[in-house]
């Protein structure tokens, strides 16, 4: 059996990523980054949405293609501010995470395994898989209401 120190215990629980402050600042470091960049993709789509609508939903064969453009727009925009606020992330991320499907068989689509608008779908998609299974991190609201919610 093994013998373990109060102390070892101590130094286990620093190494979990819930209880390491470095891993804690680099998460909510990444969820305010994608989450500020995602936005400026949503605010383009919304400028152009007869454009969008034409030249990606339209080209990728998906019915009802203004609409659709919208429902991309509106879902980077409100998904996006909803991570940099820490709310609600994981059905967020899950939402942008369907945006970032549809945009990664765009590209394929479009351009075959050419890497640059290729990488940046996967890597926004990689992040937000990240958030979907692991939420939004210790500095959040979804993790300030789950606090509060079980000291009640």
């Amino acid at each position: 059996m093994a013998n373990t120190s109060p102390k070892m215990e101590e130094n286990q629980d620093a190494s979990t990523l819930s209880g390491n402050t470095l891993v804690q600042i680099t998460w909510l470091t990444i969820r305010l980054a994608v989450g500020g960049l995602m936005i400026h993709n949503g605010l383009d789509k919304l400028a152009d949405i007869p454009g969008f609508a034409e030249g990606v939903v339209s080209f990728i064969g998906l019915p009802y293609p203004v609409f659709f453009s919208y429902c991309a727009a509106y879902t980077e925009i409100v998904g996006s501010v909803l991570l940099l606020l820490g709310l609600l992330v994981r059905p967020s991320a899950a939402a942008l995470l369907g945006t970032m499907g549809v945009a990664i068989f765009f590209h394929l689509k479009a351009n075959g395994l050419a890497a640059a608008p290729l990488e940046t779908a996967t890597l926004y998609a990689a992040i937000y898989t990240f958030l979907l299974t692991n939420g939004a991190g210790q500095w959040s609201i979804d993790e300030w209401l789950a606090n509060r919610v079980d000291a009640d």
